[in-house]
């Protein structure tokens, strides 16, 4: 599989990257360790957790996925396998949140602690934070790089306008960039990336590893009807944000593209994704062996430029 580097961190990764929030949500131990095998078998090795999954579900307390993780990295043996990437600054119980230098610290070694291992590869702010200096979260990250703690850094769910200046602020100061940003992106949610994070991402050579990028699973055609959405827990959601006049047009690209190389939505959704400037390694998650495969498939997938016009119009917003 060709391999894709992150921003200019010299971090070579796979066209995909998988989610890490399935496990101790949607999947237990035993399977989460069969599916991180299998994504080793389909040289997926790129692996993205933030220490905050699964705190919503009743019982947990946030690091349930962390410590899946760790424990398949302890028994497998595998570290030098994956490239590991996990998250900093969601709310993980009183006075634990943020991107403060001190909380930061604190919780790089709660997250190493969990995962097993001594060093990160992609360490990332999950959330901005607003009321700690750019200058401040990012000179502590850079301490993490410099210690070997951590070996490069990303952002979540920043706006176009604080993205850039914390890049500015980086290269002004001397400091460790982000060399990725995670926004929410796929073929029906285009607009809010590409009017403004676009360009601040392909004119500084920073890597996008977007996640929903099936939108809740919209793309890959289950929800088709107002019926569909007893087919998950979140399908009510799905079918009131997305089954409207624009995407059901999006799902009938989908199928005519799909048609023509015996593929599956999800595939050719991811496909275009891929496809997109600026784009590095889209986000996906599998409960099963069957939909790893499904999500697998989509890397070896090559659509035309006739294919890809024609699910930029049907998408068109």
């Amino acid at each position: 599989m060709s391999k894709r580097e992150l921003g200019r961190s010299g971090i070579q990764v796979p066209s995909l990257t998988f989610g890490g929030n399935v496990f101790g949500w949607t999947i237990d131990q035993p399977t989460s360790f069969s599916i991180l095998d299998a994504l080793l078998d389909h040289q997926l090795n790129f692996i993205d957790t933030a220490d905050v999954y699964s705190r919503w579900v009743a019982g947990n307390h946030g690091g349930e996925s962390e410590t899946i993780i760790g424990n398949w990295l302890k028994s497998s043996g595998k570290r030098d396998k994956i490239i590991l990437a996990t998250k900093v600054g969601k709310p993980m119980g009183e006075g634990l949140v943020g991107l403060s230098p001190r909380y930061i610290k604190q919780a790089v070694e709660a997250s190493l602690k969990r995962l097993q291992t001594d060093y990160i590869d992609l360490y990332q702010s999950h959330d901005d934070d607003a009321d700690t200096p750019l200058a401040e979260s990012l000179a502590a990250f850079d301490s993490l790089i410099k210690e070997g703690k951590v070996r490069a850094i990303g952002a979540s769910n920043y706006s176009a306008a604080r993205f850039a200046e914390a890049l500015q602020v980086s290269k002004e100061r001397g400091l460790a960039r982000y060399e990725t940003l995670q926004p929410e992106y796929n073929l029906y949610d285009r607009q809010d990336y590409e009017a403004g994070l676009e360009k601040v991402i392909t004119d500084n050579q920073v890597g996008v590893i977007n996640y929903y990028a099936l939108a809740s699973g919209f793309l890959s055609g289950k929800y088709r009807t107002a019926s569909d959405a007893s087919k998950s827990q979140r399908g009510d959601n799905v079918v009131k944000r997305y089954l409207n006049d624009r995407g059901i047009k999006i799902l009938q690209a989908l199928d005519t593209v799909a048609e023509k190389h015996h593929a599956s939505p999800t595939q050719v959704a991811l496909a275009w994704l891929i496809a997109r400037p600026g784009i590095t390694a889209p986000i996906v998650s599998a409960t099963s062996l069957q939909q790893l495969q499904d999500l697998a498939l989509a890397t070896r997938l090559q659509l035309t430029p006739d294919e890809i016009e024609t699910l930029n119009q049907a998408s068109a917003y």
